[in-house]
């Protein structure tokens, strides 16, 4: 049984079973130019199905985030490894995008990693995608560093973090 985390008009927000991940690969290989192995898919959904989302109306797939969690040094210069949880791929079909889908999606995942006790949460967002770095900014994420050549083109990210009460 599928459970809506969240409503937005006609669009449904809630955590992917194995059934959508085709609808998912799809999503990726429209909109971004990073794409990843069926079994990457499937092991992201084991490994952290809380924060693996999906966006459907009227029964089609118009986006996802996919997360999953690593211990690691602090984005925030506290001492010692934290467990942060990290996105990996975000995506909304550019005919549905600026209607709260990506920001919906971006608050079900940060729910989903506090369920598995994350102390931060970060992500990487090409510099160039101004929109996307103006929303995490409006979420609370901060840049913390710039990862020079980051992308297979060889553009740089930022990394963006919050810290999680």
């Amino acid at each position: 049984m599928q459970v809506i985390l969240r409503q937005l008009g006609d669009c449904s927000i809630r955590r992917a079973g194995p059934s959508d991940l085709i609808s998912v690969m799809e999503i990726n290989l429209k909109t971004l130019p990073e794409h990843y192995s069926d079994y990457f898919y499937e092991s992201l959904l084991a490994e952290l199905p809380e924060a693996f989302i999906v966006a459907e109306i009227g029964g089609k797939h118009v986006g996802y985030i996919m997360c999953k969690t690593e211990y690691g040094f602090s984005n925030f210069k506290k001492l010692g490894f934290v467990k942060k949880g990290h996105v990996v791929s975000i995506a909304v079909l550019d005919e549905y995008r600026r209607k709260g889908i990506g920001q919906a999606l971006v608050e079900e995942s940060v729910n989903g990693v506090k369920l598995r006790k994350c102390d931060e949460f970060y992500l990487e967002v090409r510099c160039s995608n101004n929109e996307a770095v103006r929303l995490y900014e409006k979420l609370g994420f901060v840049i913390r560093q710039q990862l020079n050549a980051y992308y297979r083109d060889g553009e740089d990210a930022y990394l963006m973090a919050i810290e999680l009460d």
